[in-house]
């Protein structure tokens, strides 16, 4: 045995999920999750149609569970996301093609939807989706847990409230943009499960595509072994979460969602959640709900639970880096390509690419940028209600960065 770390991003959607770009197909996805360095892709959208045709035709099968793109080596490994009765979302993980007709015809029976959206909405709750999940051989957990919209923590109080008699059969739980290790670690009922950080990326682009991975060390690219990494067993695991500082929110604070004015947990309360200076609605903020649910005032990691690194795509760390205020820009374009063709792909660039080498290939600039992320040496100015954080370089990189960039990161969908 030979465990090597694979970069793994398990949650995306198709072309034929609602607000998605038409340019996620099989071929752009697997180009694309190559330049990122992407070793596994979750296809997303298993229960529609004709995307499940696109997967079987255009992919070669490895195994039961694993299929391959032949021009760019990119692995996929057969997963969905569905919607139950109460507007929580779960993600599952499949291990064959047979697998996922089965489950697909039990839905089929409580979903009128399923043939026309990638993501179907089911009519039934949490306990029966993870029922039919297990007993076809798949892995399930609640997508993006701590979203102020669909998720377990915006509904229930408790993983178990959610899943009842079935809690036991979850395997992981998604972080999503919205949440990290040290905010899920606050609460205790969670140490024991394993946490996966995934894109949710509706666009094949590096700054959406893997924009949440996991580092998975396994012995090969392929659907048991990343069973094995997500259930920590035969020296398979999760080594590393990457993914956003949840600050950079829109819904971090408590906030009004018009005039973005924040406010204190019992202020809201007191308020009745409504502005005192505009009469808008009050959002209560990821961190307020945390505050609610957790049982230690700050968070316990258990001896299994990974680093967790927070990043950004790399464009806008480039963006960052030359004050732009497009991360899209020609400019930023630029040095994207030229970073990426020296290194690989994003990822090595961003996560493991020595220091000395990005000052040569970017100048002492950029190479401050990447240490300052991975030092978590960061100022953030949280978001809420609505409104994005925004990143600010501490004044000690005065010497080699241009004056702080005031500007707010563009929309990630967190």
């Amino acid at each position: 045995m030979n465990l090597r770390p694979f970069h793994v991003d398990l949650h995306i959607h198709s072309k034929y999920s609602g607000a998605t770009s038409q340019r996620m197909d099989i071929e752009t996805i697997a180009q694309q999750a190559k330049l990122k360095g992407l070793a596994i892709i979750g296809t997303g959208d298993v229960f529609h149609p004709v995307w499940f045709e696109s997967i079987k035709k255009s992919l070669s099968k490895i195994d039961e569970g694993t299929f391959e793109h032949s021009r760019y080596g990119t692995r996929f490994v057969l997963s969905t996301e569905v919607e139950d009765k109460d507007r929580v979302h779960h993600l599952i993980f499949f291990p064959s093609v047979s697998a996922v007709e089965s489950v697909r015809e039990v839905f089929a029976k409580h979903s009128r939807e399923i043939d026309l959206d990638g993501r179907a909405t089911l009519s039934i709750p949490a306990t029966e989706i993870a029922d039919v999940a297990v007993e076809h051989g798949c892995l399930v957990g609640p997508s993006h847990a701590f979203t102020p919209w669909t998720s377990m923590y915006k509904e229930f109080d408790s993983i178990g409230d959610c899943y009842k008699d079935s809690v036991g059969k979850v395997s992981f739980l998604e972080l999503g943009l919205s949440a990290d290790t040290d905010l899920a670690d606050r609460i205790s009922e969670l140490s024991e499960i394993t946490f996966i950080s995934c894109s949710d990326a509706h666009s094949p682009w590096p700054d959406k595509l893997g924009r949440e991975f996991n580092r998975m060390e396994l012995d090969d690219a392929t659907w048991e072994e990343v069973v094995k990494a997500i259930r920590r067993e035969g020296g398979r695991r999760i080594s590393l979460n990457v993914g956003f500082d949840p600050r950079l929110g829109k819904y971090h604070l408590t906030a009004c969602s018009q005039c973005f004015k924040q406010f204190g947990f019992d202020e809201a309360k007191k308020l009745n959640w409504k502005c005192d200076i505009d009469g808008g609605w009050v959002k209560k903020g990821v961190i307020d709900r945390v505050n609610e649910l957790a049982d230690f005032p700050e968070p316990r990691h258990p001896p299994h639970r990974p680093p967790y690194l927070k990043i950004a795509p790399l464009a806008e760390v480039v963006a960052l880096t030359i004050s732009s205020p497009d991360p899209h820009s020609p400019e930023v374009s630029d040095v994207w390509q030229k970073l990426v063709r020296k290194f690989g792909n994003e990822i090595f660039v961003l996560v493991d690419a020595p220091l000395e080498s990005l000052v040569e290939s970017a100048g002492p600039r950029f190479a401050a940028v990447v240490k300052a992320f991975r030092e978590r040496n960061l100022r953030v100015v949280a978001g809420g209600g609505g409104q994005y954080g925004r990143l600010e370089l501490p004044g000690e990189f005065s010497n080699v960065l241009p004056s702080p960039s005031q500007r707010k990161l563009s929309e990630f969908g967190i």
